[in-house]
C-alpha cells in the first residue's frame, strides 16, 4: 500500500487544515487540490468557476488528482467535489493511498466555514446547497474511503491523533 493519505469530505471538514498539521506531524510534504489548481490557472477556484466555468474546473482538477497521485505528497487533501466523478473514483481506489473520509454536520461545516467565503456552489443558500451536495455526495465519499472519521467534536489535535492511530 502507498504511503500517501487522501483526505476528502465536504466544505468546512477541516481537509486543509487537518492535511497540513498531519502531514507535519508525519514529517511528509503536503499538498491541496484545490491551491494547485488555483497556482496552475492562475485564478482563485471562484474565479475560475465564474470566468471558465464548473466544467473546465474539473476537469483541471481530474488532471491534478492523477498528478497528485503520482508525486510524492505524502497527505492530500481534495477539493469537496474531487472525488464525484466515476473517473476520479476510479483513480482514488487503485492509488493504492488510503483515503480518509473527514466526516462533518451541517451545524459543524457553518460555524467552520460561516458561508461567507468564496465557495462558487454555494451561492444563493449556502446551508441548503450544502445539504443538497453532502446528500448526493456522502454515498460516494463513503464507498471511496477506507476510513470515516467524524471530525464533529473533536479538535485539530484530537482528528490528527485519530489519524495516526488508524494508520498505525
Amino acid at each position: 500500500m502507498s504511503n500517501q493519505i487522501i483526505l476528502i469530505g465536504p466544505p468546512g471538514a477541516g481537509k486543509s487544515t487537518i492535511g497540513h498539521s498531519l502531514a507535519k506531524k508525519m514529517k511528509v510534504k503536503f499538498a491541496d487540490t484545490d491551491a494547485l489548481i488555483e497556482a496552475k490557472l492562475d485564478k482563485k477556484i471562484s474565479d475560475i468557476f465564474v470566468d471558465l466555468g464548473e466544467p473546465v474546473f474539473r476537469t483541471e482538477e481530474l488532471i491534478v488528482l492523477a498528478e497528485v497521485l503520482q508525486s510524492d505528497n505524502g497527505v492530500v487533501s481534495l477539493g469537496g467535489g474531487a472525488p464525484i466523478s466515476p473517473q476520479a473514483q476510479e483513480l482514488l481506489r487503485n492509488s493504492g493511498a488510503i483515503v480518509i473520509f473527514l466526516d462533518i454536520s451541517l451545524g459543524k461545516a457553518a460555524a467552520r466555514v460561516g458561508f461567507n467565503r468564496d465557495r462558487p456552489l454555494l451561492l444563493n443558500n449556502p446551508r441548503g446547497q450544502w445539504q443538497t451536495l453532502m446528500e448526493a455526495r456522502r454515498p460516494i465519499y463513503e464507498s471511496v474511503a477506507d476510513t470515516v472519521v467524524d471530525v464533529n467534536k473533536r479538535s485539530q489535535s484530537e482528528i490528527v491523533a485519530q489519524i495516526l492511530e488508524v494508520l498505525a
